[in-house]
Formats: C-alpha cells, structure tokens, sequence
C-alpha cells in the first residue's frame, strides 16, 4: 500500500467542501478532491473529525402537575413491578436474542469487511494501474505533440524550399526561353552568314571560271604563236638547207630570226605553265571554299537539331543542358 501522502488537515477540508456542494462523502470522492490517497485511509480520517465534533444537546423537560404525578406514581409503581418482570423476562430473551444477533451481526460484518477490504484493495490496485497508464498516456501524448511539432517545422521547410524549387523553375525557363531566342538570332545570324559565304563563293566560282576561261583562250593563243613558230622556225630551217651556201649574212640573219623564234616558244610554253599553275590553283581555291561552305551547312545543322532538342525541355521541371553542337559561339554556349 502506499504511504500517506496527505495530512488529516487536508482530507477534512476537502471533506467539508464536498458537504458544501451537497455530495456524498465517500473515499472515493474525497480522493478524487485531494487527487490521491487511499480511500479506505481518507474516509477513516474523515470519519473520526465527524464522530469528534458530534455533540449530544439535552432539550428541557416540562413538569407534570401534583394529581398527574400522584396518578403516575402510582400507575408506574403498579407497572414498575410489572415491568421489571417483563423486563427480566425481555431481557433475559433479548439479551440470547441480542447474543445471537450480534455473533451473526459480526460474523457478517467480519465477512463484509473482509470482502470490502479486498474491493477496496483491488480498487487501489486498479487505480495505480489507471494512473501508470494516465502517466503512459500523458508521455505519449508529449511525444505525439513534439512529433507534430517537428512534421509541421518539416512541412513549413518543404513548403519554403518548394517555393524555392519553383522560383529557380522559372528562372531556368525565363533562361532556355532566352537562350531559345538567342539560338534563333545565332542561327538567323549564321544563316546569314552562309548564305554570304555562299554567294562570294559564287562570285569567287565565277570569277575564277572567267579566269580559267581567260588563262585556256590565253593558252590557245600561246599554242597557236607555238605552232606558228614551229612552222616558221620550219620554214626558216627548210631555207637555211635550200641555201646551205648562201652568204654569211643571210646566215646570221636566219639565226637571229631562229633565235627570236626560239625565245617565243619559250614564252609561250611559259604562259601555258602558269596558265596551269593559275587553273590548278584555283582548283585548290574551290574546294577550300567548298569546304567551308560544307562545315557551314553542317554546324547550322548541328544548330538546328540542338534547337529542336532543347525547345520540347522548356515545359518540363527540370530541363537537362542539350549537348554542345561543334562551332556554337561562345555567347550560346554561356546561355545554356
């Protein structure tokens, strides 16, 4: 059982409360007022302050007149003497009666007050387990509201990072929707540019046919004079043999004619060698620039499919970067 935790003082003024309010006084509800205790403790302490404060209060008594007692006097000897018999008699009967009873009376009060000593220990038993279990409950409910506590601080921080999340979602749309829109000028731009390169190649092509066209009408020219010198150095030839015994000047004058042949073949099998030089040179020119135009066309391609990549992940959450096309300008790069 467990120790007195209240002092009488305690248990009586809680007692008097409770007969103010006009409720029944039991251990129980005097426990339940102090918040605790052994009932069966907490009635008898009760019990004892009401059986020392009970005062018997004697009430005054009228006297009877002289013919009245004289009448009373006598009457009562007559029924003194009668009584007293009937009393012995009563009495003797009431008291084996009251014998009697009272053995039964104590047996069954003996047996009451065994079994509500046993109710009332199974009571107390039952109330400390109601009590561990209000403590348990207490306890759990403390960890239930800090759990609570602690989820809503989690809520508010996922709250504030979704926020978060979101602000940079738009931001990395107001991004890819600008680098979209420099990618088009970068394409626009290039486009441009090729289309440039493309007509000054062209021109170039053209330019260059002419060229070729002028240095092969030059080069016929220059093998016709070749052909024409080949037939008058022929004809010279056939004259010096025709006149093998002519005079010396003649000679002389054959071989300077011969000489000034000679040195236009030269010349025009000069013009035709740079003639070829000019055509193959220009050759070479070509296909640079046909090189170039054919890497132009193909990161202008490589724009586009990147493009066309990146414009379908402008709507998702997260976007992943589009791959870098060769030859992209830096500016497009740092936009990605």
């Amino acid at each position: 059982m467990r120790p007195a935790e209240f002092t009488p003082e305690q248990i009586i003024e809680a007692g008097q409360e409770l007969q103010a309010a006009g409720r029944n006084i039991t251990g129980f509800a005097l426990r339940q007022k102090v918040g605790g205790g052994n009932p069966s403790r907490l009635k008898q302490v009760w019990d004892e302050f009401i059986n020392s404060q009970a005062v018997t209060k004697a009430e005054p008594v009228a006297e009877l007149p002289v013919e009245v007692a004289e009448e009373v006097a006598a009457v009562t000897k007559a029924l003194t003497e009668r009584l007293a018999g009937l009393a012995v008699e009563l009495n003797d009967k009431a008291v084996k009666a009251a014998e009697r009873r009272v053995a039964e009376v104590i047996r069954t009060a003996g047996e009451q007050r065994e079994q509500a000593e046993r109710e009332l220990a199974d009571a107390s038993q039952t109330v400390e387990d109601l009590e561990t279990k209000l403590d348990e409950a207490k306890a759990e409910a403390d960890a239930l509201e800090k759990r609570l506590t602690d989820t809503q601080t989690a809520h508010q921080a996922q709250a504030v990072e979704l926020a978060q999340v979101r602000e940079r979602l738009a931001l990395t749309e107001q991004a890819a929707k600008t680098a979209a829109e420099e990618h088009a000028a970068e394409l626009a731009r290039l486009n441009a540019s090729i289309e440039a390169e493309r007509n000054r190649y062209q021109q170039q092509a053209e330019q260059m046919r002419a060229d070729l066209a002028e240095q092969k009408k030059a080069a016929q020219e220059a093998a016709a004079e070749r052909d024409q010198a080949r037939a008058e150095l022929a004809t010279v030839k056939a004259k010096a043999e025709a006149a093998d015994h002519a005079h010396q000047e003649q000679r002389k004058t054959a071989a300077q004619e011969a000489h000034r042949v000679a040195e236009r073949m030269t010349k025009a099998e000069a013009d035709r060698d740079e003639a070829r030089n000019a055509a193959s040179s220009a050759r070479e020119e070509a296909a640079k620039l046909r090189g170039q135009v054919e890497a132009l066309q193909t990161q202008a391609s490589d724009l586009m499919r990147a493009l066309a990549a990146r414009q379908p992940a402008e709507g998702e959450a997260e976007a992943a970067p589009a791959p870098t096309a060769p030859g992209k300008t830096t500016r497009a790069k740092k936009a990605e």
